[in-house]
């Protein structure tokens, strides 16, 4: 089982949705968590050491992660997901992004 983490800015829209439809993947446990200190759930160094693949939406969270949590990512995959910030928690069409862009890296 792998630990997969779901990374936005203020984790009220993409990254909830992320772990929402992965939620159920046979082969992952999910969370999400955002990048901004007033985040729903800010992104923390246990969740960091926590994940195998942290998933980030956008560049700037990559830069964020790897450059606040260096050391808590230990050997766990960043992956940009190139989705910007313009889409509503559930919209239809960050539902198919994601499940397009996803899937190809999970266990």
């Amino acid at each position: 089982m792998k630990n997969v983490l779901f990374v936005c800015s203020q984790n009220k829209l993409r990254s909830p949705t992320a772990e929402h439809i992965f939620a159920e993947h046979p082969s992952i446990e999910v969370a999400s968590a955002g990048t901004n200190s007033d985040a729903e759930n800010p992104l923390t160094a246990e969740l960091v050491e926590w994940a195998d693949i942290v998933f980030v939406m956008e560049k700037t969270h990559r830069n964020k992660v790897q450059k606040r949590f260096r050391n808590a990512l230990k050997t766990a995959r960043v992956i940009c997901l190139d989705i910007p910030d313009d889409y509503e928690f559930m919209d239809d069409e960050l539902i198919a992004l994601l499940r397009a862009r996803v899937p190809r890296h999970l266990p």
